[in-house]
């Protein structure tokens, strides 16, 4: 394993680059589904195969071949259409359209899951002060969501959905992390995730108008950008260190949701996000502390 010098700061702003970004993409894939009539498959093809298109340079420069050689082809394989799930369920429900405020903070529910499946499937230790925090944010997703209350409907759970595959895909990055190089796991993320994107495409594909190859272009290398970001980010700085930096992406989500689409989060909203912020928090930091 190499080490690297250790830049908190160059780190954390790399993260919120990346949160930046990623709230970006967010309301513009979200214009092009309700505004523009996109179906969210076919945007999430265009823009996973843009962003493969820009980040190819970095991937060969970075060393393609060597990237490539494993022995665990088909645990990748997997690992990557869990994403392509999570990514599905995601673009779903920012067409129904869920407003953003309210999807990105069920979206950050996937710690508990992380949690739960790292005591059951990996055999981590858990200890109950985290088995309380992970009740605590359960506590705040349903505040956020609400299921009481008269506007409830089912669809307001894909971000959750979205969130379990996002789990599942972390928890098999943790299980191939042992044997498997960063390098490998991004460039098989980029390299795969293309080719399943547009499986689920066909149904619906069509060819997208002059102003929404615009956007898809914008957005897919915003995605790039992203996932440069995130590179960079752990590059510079200890993973447990800059995680709890990715939870800038609500306020950013937030902010970008009341601009482009005037939407107003309710009180209950503010609450839910306060205890599901601070549980997570509280993970994170347990999980840097004790690994």
């Amino acid at each position: 394993m190499i080490s690297h010098v250790h830049k908190p700061l160059v780190g954390a702003l790399w993260m919120v680059l990346a949160g930046l970004c990623f709230a970006i993409n967010n309301v513009t894939t979200q214009y092009m589904s309700t505004k523009l009539g996109l179906h969210n498959t076919v945007i999430g093809f265009f823009q996973y195969f843009i962003a493969f298109i820009v980040m190819l340079p970095w991937m060969i420069k970075t060393g393609l071949t060597s990237a490539l050689k494993t022995n665990r082809l088909m645990l990748h394989v997997i690992r990557v259409f869990m994403s392509v799930i999570g990514i599905q369920l995601w673009l779903w429900a920012l067409a129904w359209p869920i407003p953003i405020s309210q999807a990105i903070a069920l979206l950050m529910t996937s710690p508990i899951f992380v949690t739960i499946g790292s005591a059951l499937f990996l055999k981590e230790k858990v200890s109950v002060t985290r088995w309380i925090a992970t009740f605590v944010a359960i506590v705040g997703s349903l505040i956020i969501l609400d299921p009481w209350g008269e506007n409830f409907e089912i669809a307001s759970l894909l971000p959750v959905a979205a969130a379990f595959f996002w789990a599942i895909y972390s928890l098999m990055v943790r299980h191939l992390s042992d044997t498997e190089s960063t390098g490998s796991m991004v460039v098989y993320l980029l390299i795969l995730i293309a080719p399943f994107n547009f499986f689920l495409a066909l149904p619906n594909f069509a060819v997208p108008t002059t102003t929404t190859w615009y956007l898809l272009l914008a957005s897919g290398s915003i995605i790039a950008l992203a996932q440069w970001s995130l590179a960079r980010a752990y590059a510079n700085a200890d993973a447990s260190f800059i995680q709890p930096f990715d939870l800038v992406k609500l306020p950013f989500n937030v902010l970008a949701g009341w601009l482009v689409f005037a939407y107003a989060p309710s009180f209950n909203f503010w609450v839910g996000a306060v205890l599901l912020v601070g549980a997570t928090i509280f993970i994170l930091h347990k999980e840097r502390k004790f690994g």
